[in-house]
């Protein structure tokens, strides 16, 4: 016998874009399976619940996962009597209490029962196995304290899971303190401008733009202008100056959308669309909503937050133009804002992405964690008709049937792989792409020594000598030859090709 969420969502024809992920059945034993991201949950028949509302959900929040996008759902297709009837039966009962307060918190309208006068004050989520705003929000009505990290309008979940936990207790501090003791005390700060630069050009590179160099000096110098400095970073004037500093100024239709969009890609017939962002007018509630979340989590561990505000904003997708590179651009803001990373230290976490295919595909699967069930939920609400030009000056002629559907879906986005996926690539990013560039800096800067100690010139000159010497397959090349005439001797020749080439063969 199935029970729970799953139980409800049947009865009730709910049809969500996120699945519910946990089964639970009444059998004979307790039994815990998870294949493929999905659990089974088998029960002896002393757990079954009462067959009605009621008794469901109180099993689903005993022993299954939060899902706001379920229960909003699920209310506005219940309507408030099931609620009511089973809170002025159990007024004191904590399930009831919370499932009273869920219903008004997601529906905004007010449930026909009395305020409960009695009881301790219980937490809408449990912080042991939810991300959780760190001051909870009293609310007297139901005794209970609101932890939600988020608002009414957009809430992103991160759950606790055993894989999540053991991904967030990396410590950046402390692995980047390993890099200082390794190679030098300065050698975050030294790296500082070429890491900056890598990031950039690696985040033109995922945006198939890797030879746009204008473009990417630009997103170069906003990094290394806001990165944890720009007030208020999710507010309209912030995103308008990101935006313009990536774009330049006279980029057209700079500011929030006021136009549909989708990501996807052309083909030589139709465009295939991948994913559909919400209608322009909901953009200000889902940024409030967000941001609601950076201010009410502070404090929590910085790569959690770090990957839901940058993956909660691509998903918003507010910008005609550049909502990749700022989603990139606020891991790095998060992580300085929170004080995980020194200021001025940039991680190159776009690097990361493209270094390998297994990131990059995994980044892409990340993505796809939500937008893909999202386009299955509504891949036929969606066409192309008529082009209209919108007042943001975008000529489109995209269509989408289903924005006031879809918006439990935007509101409420479970982010927990996203998580995973953002603490795999910081920690590859300190241990590998940072410890690579300090080595190469370190051996670099050896070179240069090795090199003034037969002749002495300026830096300039000794890093053309040394990326010359080195590109020719340790030899001085005529070119070089001409440009520094004191190579022309054979033994100096010898000793400046020997100082380099054992520098980086040490």
């Amino acid at each position: 016998m199935q029970v729970g969420f799953k139980t409800l969502a049947t009865r009730y024809d709910i049809a969500l874009a996120q699945p519910l992920r946990v089964e639970s059945m009444i059998g004979t034993v307790r039994v815990n399976r998870e294949t493929d991201g999905n659990v089974e949950n088998r029960y002896p028949t002393s757990y079954r619940p009462a067959d009605d509302f009621a008794g469901h959900f109180e099993f689903g929040l005993k022993y299954e996962e939060i899902h706001l996008e379920f229960f909003a759902r699920l209310f506005a297709a219940i309507g408030p009597l099931p609620v009511e009837e089973w809170c002025r039966r159990e007024p004191f009962g904590q399930y009831a209490r919370r499932t009273g307060f869920l219903y008004e918190w997601l529906t905004g309208e007010r449930l026909d029962v009395p305020d409960v006068t009695n009881g301790g004050y219980v937490d809408v989520l449990s912080p042991q196995d939810y991300l959780t705003r760190r001051e909870a929000l009293r609310t007297r009505r139901w005794r209970i304290n609101n932890n939600l990290p988020g608002t009414a309008e957009f809430c992103p979940l991160v759950r606790r899971t055993v894989p999540v936990r053991e991904a967030l207790q990396f410590n950046l501090r402390e692995a980047l303190g390993e890099l200082d003791q390794a190679f030098g005390a300065d050698i975050l700060m030294r790296t500082a401008s070429w890491l900056t630069f890598k990031e950039s050009r690696a985040s033109f590179l995922i945006e198939k733009e890797a030879d746009q160099a204008d473009r990417i000096q630009r997103f170069a110098h906003v990094i290394a202008q806001h990165c944890g400095h720009i007030k208020d970073p999710l507010s309209n004037d912030s995103l308008h100056s990101l935006q313009a500093g990536i774009l330049g100024h006279d980029a057209i239709g700079l500011g929030l959308r006021r136009s549909p969009v989708f990501v996807g890609q052309a083909t030589m017939r139709e465009d295939i669309v991948h994913y559909i962002a919400p209608h322009f007018a909901d953009l200000a509630q889902l940024l409030a909503g967000l941001n609601e979340f950076e201010v009410a989590t502070r404090g929590a561990e910085s790569v959690a937050r770090a990957a839901v505000l940058a993956f909660g904003f691509v998903y918003i997708h507010p910008m005609r133009d550049g909502n990749g590179r700022i989603h990139r651009f606020l891991i790095n803001d998060t992580l300085v804002r929170d004080k995980a990373v020194p200021d001025g230290v940039i991680l190159p976490v776009s690097a990361t992405i493209t270094s390998s295919i297994d990131f990059r595909a995994g980044y892409d699967r990340t993505l796809e964690v939500f937008s893909r069930p999202f386009m299955r939920r509504y891949a036929t609400a969606h066409r192309f008709g008529e082009l209209v030009t919108y007042e943001d000056g975008t000529r489109s002629n995209f269509i989408f049937d289903e924005y006031e559907d879809a918006r439990f879906a935007w509101r409420y986005p479970d982010l927990t792989e996203h998580v995973l996926y953002t603490s795999r690539v910081v920690e590859h990013t300190i241990k590998k792409e940072m410890a690579d560039e300090a080595r190469v800096l370190v051996i670099f800067q050896r070179a240069q020594e090795q090199l003034k100690e037969v002749l002495e010139m300026p830096d300039q000159d000794a890093n053309r000598i040394i990326r010359s010497i080195k590109e020719n397959g340790w030899t001085v090349s005529g070119k070089l030859k001409k440009g520094y005439p004191q190579l022309e001797d054979e033994r100096v020749a010898e000793r400046v090709v020997e100082a380099v080439r054992s520098a980086f063969e040490d």
